[in-house]
């Protein structure tokens, strides 16, 4: 995943984004990330994500987290939203069928 990639997929808040909120305005629970333009409101497959980069940034870790790339990001987003994890709001990234968009086989 790149900084321009979206980390919350319903409100289109990009990774970029949260890693700039948590450098400018030093948040001191995981939970105020929703500050950041609604990040982890929606469905919630982002919190774990939010709380990891949170975590990080607390201990002073520049490491690079372990993300998902952007495409298996929401192809994993869109089975957790079929199985019943969360409902995305109205205009939040569309969920698929979870398969490739350019004529991959589906896994």
């Amino acid at each position: 995943m790149t900084d321009d990639d979206e980390l919350c997929l319903c409100f289109h808040v990009t990774r970029r984004k949260v890693l700039n909120f948590l450098r400018v305005e030093q948040p001191q629970r995981a939970s105020q990330l929703s500050e950041c333009f609604g990040a982890g409101t929606g469905c919630g497959w982002c919190r774990p994500y939010l709380e990891q980069l949170f975590r990080q940034a607390q201990a002073g870790d520049s490491n690079e987290p372990a993300l998902p790339a952007a495409r298996e990001y929401a192809r994993l987003r869109t089975r957790y939203v079929q199985q019943g994890g969360g409902t995305p709001p109205p205009g939040a990234t569309p969920i698929n069928d979870g398969c490739p968009e350019d004529n991959e086989p589906c896994a």
